[in-house]
């Protein structure tokens, strides 16, 4: 059944389109129709591409054909169903506080813009208030240069304002205070066990030894690893939990470890660092946090952090779970990127192959198309699964009302028509948006397009005249001569180099027409025929772009 209405939106975009479908559109109409279409593009993908290309081979006049067999149900746009964020249990207006809480090791990508645009865009619903909090509490791990990007890729690039900003880190003492109460309490100790049998003792759910010890020896024993006596890995501090627990997050946890290396931040200042089960069921608490927003991947440790608190007498919040972000095609491992980017593969955290936020930006996604999508996927349970083409559908529809259209040619093929006349040609910058002016096209009888033209075919040059074997026809549209249309160039010294850098990485190098030259940077235009540009920076005559999708 989908296959039939896969043919249908194909046919219903191409008509909109000079006789081109795109995929990406086809998507976008696919899943405002059927949402949960979304979970199935991977097996759908195939059955799109086919219909895309068979329908772009029609002519014009097959297209309004088919068209007219066409439901009026389908020739109409359907919204995508945008609802407002449903409610939070346990809210109350004005009173809302949530978190933000990234790990400074790396550059985040989209999966991590949603997440933090769920707390921020619920603690706005609430009227409430959204901290920004930096757990940096892994010295070889956390550095300036991730606080830096996540301050211009999440807040600067998304527009999201905290009304706090904190460092976890500045707690160190508050967090030594608590670990002390808890040894006193004779829920902590300090463990010398090396990694291996630890493990082994947790898995098989034995007591360790060194939790017999009592209060004092243990108390020694932490002032002795805050005053630096012990080495890296020699030992730990562990929480006293259940070592039968069918959960294994309490089968006695390690909730302090010791790491020499040096703090961005604090230096050598400490050598002693929360985990963090043991700070985020802190931080939450003396924040004031009420609701915690945060992927079911999280679930296990829930357990854990109740139990800190209820030892601490900290406040407990409302947690609310959802299906994990899943960006299918895409490397998101910062680990794995890290590595294509130091062996060459990848030019940086921008690469255009990736899906971190600086990339999808230089690509031309604008911040809207994020929040919609928050609002599409919401706190569904399951795992939602974003295609890149869910994420184009969106931003398509953000920018085609303000996407100046161009002309640009990449495979050159000079053409000469006869009796065409030289003539001074004015294009819409936009064809539905007279106010934003015009371009202008100087023409004589030579041309370049982007293909080699078939004998015995018509052709029309958009905006300009009809032709055949290379001889002027008439000046006016006929459908009934089904002309293909083609978009061109006049051959003339004004034209524009461009290079468009592609989602594989690939260079594809052409003219554009001669106005393209008074594009800004980090404009995002239209080539007509060609694909959405967002435009990355000018050298001389040269514009470079980065394609943002179809």
């Amino acid at each position: 059944m989908l296959k039939k209405e896969i043919r249908i939106l194909a046919v219903v975009n191409a008509s909109k389109h000079n006789g081109k479908a795109s995929i990406g559109s086809v998507v976008g109409m696919l899943i405002a129709r059927h949402p949960d279409a979304k979970d199935k593009l991977k097996e759908l993908s195939k059955d799109i591409k086919n219909a895309v290309d068979e329908v772009n081979k029609l002519s014009e006049e097959e297209i309004q054909f088919e068209l007219k067999e066409v439901p009026k149900e389908y020739k109409e746009e359907k919204k995508v169903d945008r609802e407002e964020l449903r409610d939070l249990p346990n809210a109350v207006m004005g009173k809302v506080i949530t978190r933000l809480a990234p790990e400074p090791s790396k550059y985040n990508h989209i999966g991590h813009a949603l997440s933090f645009l769920l707390n921020y865009m619920y603690a706005k619903k609430y009227k409430g208030r959204c901290i920004l909090r930096f757990e940096d509490t892994n010295p070889e791990k956390v550095t300036q240069e991730y606080v830096d990007a996540m301050k211009e890729d999440v807040l600067g690039y998304l527009n999201i304002i905290p009304d706090e900003v904190v460092f976890v880190s500045d707690s160190m003492e508050l967090f030594y205070n608590y670990a002390e109460e808890l040894i006193k309490k004779k829920k902590a100790y300090v463990c010398f066990c090396e990694q291996e049998k630890m493990q082994d003792s947790r898995h098989k759910g034995i007591e360790c030894e060194c939790s017999e010890k009592d209060e004092n020896e243990n108390l020694t024993e932490w002032k002795h690893m805050l005053q630096g006596k012990y080495k890296e890995g020699q030992c730990s501090l562990r929480l006293k939990g259940n070592m039968t627990s069918l959960n294994h997050v309490m089968r006695d946890p390690v909730i302090f470890r010791i790491i020499t290396a040096e703090h961005y931040i604090k230096g050598y200042q400490y050598k002693v660092w929360p985990m963090y089960d043991f700070y985020n069921s802190v931080e939450d608490s003396t924040l004031g946090i009420t609701h915690i927003l945060r992927s079911n991947e999280f679930m296990m440790r829930g357990e854990l952090q109740n139990y800190i608190k209820d030892l601490l007498n900290l406040s407990k919040q409302t947690v609310v779970e959802y299906g994990r972000f899943n960006v299918t095609g895409a490397i998101t491992q910062g680990r794995e990127i890290r590595e294509k980017i130091e062996s060459g593969e990848y030019t940086d955290w921008d690469d255009p192959r990736l899906v971190t936020l600086r990339a999808l930006k230089r690509r031309g996604i604008v911040k809207e198309t994020y929040y919609e999508l928050v609002k599409q996927v919401g706190l569904s349970p399951t795992q939602t699964n974003i295609d890149f083409e869910i994420i184009a559908s969106i931003n398509r529809r953000l920018i085609d009302k303000t996407s100046s259209r161009y002309f640009f040619i990449e495979n050159l093929h000079k053409i000469k028509i006869k009796n065409a006349i030289a003539k001074t040609v004015k294009i819409l910058l936009h064809p539905e948006d007279k106010d934003r002016g015009y371009r202008t096209l100087e023409t004589t009888d030579e041309f370049y397009v982007n293909e080699e033209l078939k004998k015995d075919k018509p052709y029309r040059l958009m905006h300009l005249f009809n032709f055949k074997d290379d001889k002027f026809i008439s000046e006016e549209v006929d459908k009934h001569m089904d002309a293909k249309m083609i978009h061109w160039l006049p051959v003339n010294k004004n034209l524009v180099n461009v290079e468009i850098l592609m989602p594989d990485a690939t260079v594809k190098k052409g003219l554009a027409e001669p106005d393209a030259i008074n594009i800004g940077v980090d404009e995002v235009i239209q080539f007509e025929r060609f694909g959405f540009c967002r435009l990355d920076k000018k050298e001389n005559n040269k514009l470079i772009f980065w394609f943002t999708h179809k």
